[in-house]
């Protein structure tokens, strides 16, 4: 039980932070689109991850620096694309809240599912950081737990899902804020300068 609370907290500390894939699922919360798809992509890659870590691939990960150079790269491309739609919609201010109007509990249809899910992908598995945080850092601290480096795992596993399931339900409570376009630019423009950091981080290595 410790092993489990231990890893619970660790992992938290690990995903709660501000970055690319948190303000995607953020955003698609607010949305409400296609919100339970994204946060099981998010929460079920992180446990694959632990999974991976806790197994002992993080020397792996440390064998082959290319492979992360190559995801570096394409991972920079992909928050400098999402970041630049993000910064657009701030100047143009045509976003609303419409996905949202209807009251319904359920997921809003709102954008064709195929390009949220492969966004939902690339920010999440082309990012070098998730490897060095999930894999490595992760794997190594539960290495420490000997014979109960699962319950560790396990643990980490909890944090991820109920962090995604939190921030992409819980958006849902900021829709009075965000009833105003005006609104929506502020929180696009925010996005926006977020995938810009991000980007320059990964570039920078």
């Amino acid at each position: 039980m410790l092993a489990l609370l231990a890893g619970l907290g660790f992992g938290l500390s690990l995903i709660v932070a501000i970055g690319a894939q948190n303000a995607f699922v953020l955003r698609q919360g607010l949305r409400r689109e296609h919100v339970g798809v994204v946060v099981a992509i998010c929460a079920v890659s992180d446990a694959v991850l632990y999974a991976a870590g806790a197994a002992g691939f993080g020397p792996l990960v440390e064998q082959w620096p290319d492979t992360v150079v190559v995801v570096r790269w394409l991972g920079a491309a992909v928050v400098v694309g999402y970041g630049a739609m993000a910064a657009w919609r701030a100047i143009k201010g045509d976003t609303t809240l419409a996905a949202a109007e209807d009251g319904a509990l359920g997921d809003s249809p709102g954008r064709r599912l195929k390009p949220v899910v492969l966004t939902a992908v690339a920010l999440t598995w082309l990012n070098p950081h998730v490897y060095l945080d999930t894999v490595m850092l992760q794997g190594s601290v539960a290495a420490t737990y000997g014979d109960t480096r699962w319950w560790f795992t396990a643990g980490a596993m909890v944090s991820s899902i109920a962090w995604f399931a939190a921030l992409g339900y819980g958006a849902r409570l900021l829709a009075p804020v965000l009833q105003r376009p005006g609104a929506w630019r502020v929180l696009d423009g925010v996005i926006a300068l977020i995938m810009l950091a991000v980007a320059i981080s990964l570039i920078s290595g």
